[in-house]
C-alpha cells in the first residue's frame, strides 16, 4: 500500500463518519421537531374540544330552545 492510497482511504474514512455524524444529528432534530408539532397539535385539539363543549351547552339550554320557539312563531 503506498501513501496516496493510505491519505485517500483515511479522507474517505473521515468524510463518512463526519457524514454518519450529521445524518444522525438531523435525524434528531427532525423527531423533536415532530414532538413539537404533536403537543401543539393536541393544545389545539384541547382548546376546540373546550369550545364544542360550550356550544353544545348553549344549544341544549332551555333558553336557546324558547327563543327558537319565539322565532317561529
Amino acid at each position: 500500500m503506498n501513501v496516496f492510497t493510505f491519505v485517500f482511504l483515511t479522507v474517505t474514512v473521515v468524510l463518512v463518519a463526519q457524514l454518519i455524524k450529521s445524518y444522525l444529528e438531523n435525524r434528531n432534530k427532525r423527531n423533536a421537531a415532530s414532538e413539537e408539532a404533536d403537543d401543539d397539535t393536541l393544545f389545539k385539539i384541547d382548546r376546540l374540544e373546550e369550545r364544542i363543549e360550550v356550544l353544545e351547552r348553549i344549544v341544549t339550554e332551555n333558553r336557546y330552545d324558547l327563543k327558537k320557539q319565539i322565532d317561529n312563531l
